[in-house]
Formats: structure tokens, C-alpha cells, sequence
């Protein structure tokens, strides 16, 4: 399975995102309100960063409060690592390993057509490991 299967059923105007001149605080406010971990953050269409709440974390550790005045683009965590649509699961499971993040945008020819969770992609695996032991047990009770 690949990326573009989890993504096919949404549609990439419903993505959340965020400007780069936006104030931490109200970023926060956003992820608070919609239950989110992060946030594409899009500059003239481009994807340029991702604003997730371990940035807000580790900004309140080393700066205090005062990081909550500071704008989205100065915290993020930049380049925003992509996948794109055609990228198999593992393979981004493995990438979001390595990279130490939970969230990739999924790029194709630059535009950013989706947005996936760590979750998205448990979730897949898992409902393809449930589907394949269905299988078997069909196959082990028809023989």
C-alpha cells in the first residue's frame, strides 16, 4: 500500500495549514483547538515548514512564554520533510523512524496533496495485517 491509497478518500482542501507570519500562540491556539499535533505550514502555495507541538516544547524550555509572541516561521522545523503520493508505507514509516517525526506532507510536483500521521500509517498496516490473517483463516477452513 502507498501513500496515495490512505489519502485517495480526502480531499487536500480540507488540509489544515498555517501561515508563517502567524503568532505561535494563535498556531497553538489551532492545534489546541482542532486535537492536531502539527501543522504543513504553506508560504505562495509552497510547503516550507511544519509547525508541531514538540517546536512549541522545546521553544518553552529554552525561551519561556516569550516564544508564544514569536511568528510560526521563526519555530518550525525546516525544510518539511515530503513524501510523495507514489511512497509505500513502510518506507515512510521508516523515514518518520529515522527522522524522529510523526507527520509528512505528501508533495506531487510540489503541490502538497495530502498530509499523513504516524497514526494514518499504523492504522493502514494494521488493517492490512487484520485483512491478510482473514484471508488465511478463510483459506485454512476451506481446505
Amino acid at each position: 500500500m502507498d501513500i496515495a491509497a490512505i489519502i485517495a478518500e480526502r480531499d487536500p482542501s480540507d488540509i489544515l495549514t498555517c501561515d508563517g507570519a502567524m503568532a505561535v500562540r494563535d498556531a497553538v491556539g489551532l492545534l489546541a483547538g482542532k486535537r492536531i499535533g502539527a501543522l504543513p505550514i504553506v508560504q505562495d502555495g509552497e510547503v516550507t515548514g511544519i509547525f508541531s507541538e514538540r517546536d512549541v516544547v522545546y521553544r518553552l524550555a529554552n525561551e519561556g512564554a516569550l516564544c508564544l509572541d514569536r511568528k510560526v516561521s521563526e519555530v518550525m522545523t525546516s525544510p518539511a520533510i515530503t513524501v510523495a503520493p507514489s511512497t509505500r508505507v513502510d518506507e515512510a514509516l521508516a523515514l518518520m523512524t529515522k527522522r524522529r517525526i510523526r507527520h509528512l506532507p505528501a508533495l506531487d510536483n510540489g503541490k502538497m496533496v495530502g498530509f499523513v500521521s504516524i497514526g494514518d500509517l499504523v492504522k493502514s498496516r494494521f488493517d492490512r495485517v487484520q485483512e491478510e490473517a482473514e484471508q488465511l483463516r478463510v483459506y485454512i477452513q476451506s481446505a
